[in-house]
């Protein structure tokens, strides 16, 4: 068990038949009161953002994630088939859980899983990916006064937005943080 006081930004423990991982932690303490333990905290399982609040004595579970590298291999629909690389084991991940992942994952691709107690709870994308432009508007001569875009299509879907001297067929990278261009690949 973790002592609430504990709790660092990363750390992962389960609450309630939930698991969260830490964003942001803080501790007050006041003259008469109790020592409070505020955690900023991300459901692994929804996504959703919650701030819980705990006392000194307070003590948590840990939850011990594992993350495994398996091969993206295709979409069924409704879920993502992803198969391991060391036993080539197939397993289904529901497409509502990887929502945002999706933009940047393509078929063939290795990606690193997060599972609890072999249950998958989403992907772990690297910062950029390097995506290819299908589709772009064309430049206007003469619009290159100040930092102007453009918009593009990428290979996986996703709409961006690119300098002007980004061509279609090109390669860029992409921030999967928050899904702007960051650069020529």
């Amino acid at each position: 068990m973790l002592q609430s006081n504990e709790l660092k930004p990363g750390i992962t423990f389960q609450q309630d038949g939930n698991i969260y991982v830490v964003l942001d932690y803080s501790h007050n303490k006041t003259a008469r009161s109790a020592t409070t333990i505020k955690a900023k905290v991300r459901n692994l399982r929804t996504g959703a953002i919650t701030e819980l609040s705990f006392n000194s004595s307070d003590k948590v579970e840990p939850a011990h994630i594992d993350k495994r590298e398996m091969q993206y291999l295709y979409d069924d629909g409704e879920n993502l088939i992803l198969m391991d690389n060391e036993s080539y084991e197939q397993v289904e991940l529901p497409k509502s859980n990887v929502e945002w992942e999706m933009n940047f994952l393509k078929e063939n691709d290795n990606v690193v899983i997060t599972m609890f107690e072999n249950e998958i709870l989403g992907v772990v994308l690297p910062d950029k990916v390097a995506l290819k432009i299908v589709e772009s508007e064309p430049a206007v001569k003469g619009d290159t006064a100040t930092n102007a875009q453009k918009n593009a299509v990428l290979e996986t879907g996703y709409s961006i937005r690119v300098p002007l001297f980004i061509d279609q067929d090109e390669i860029i990278l992409v921030s999967t943080s928050d899904g702007k261009y960051a650069g020529r690949a």
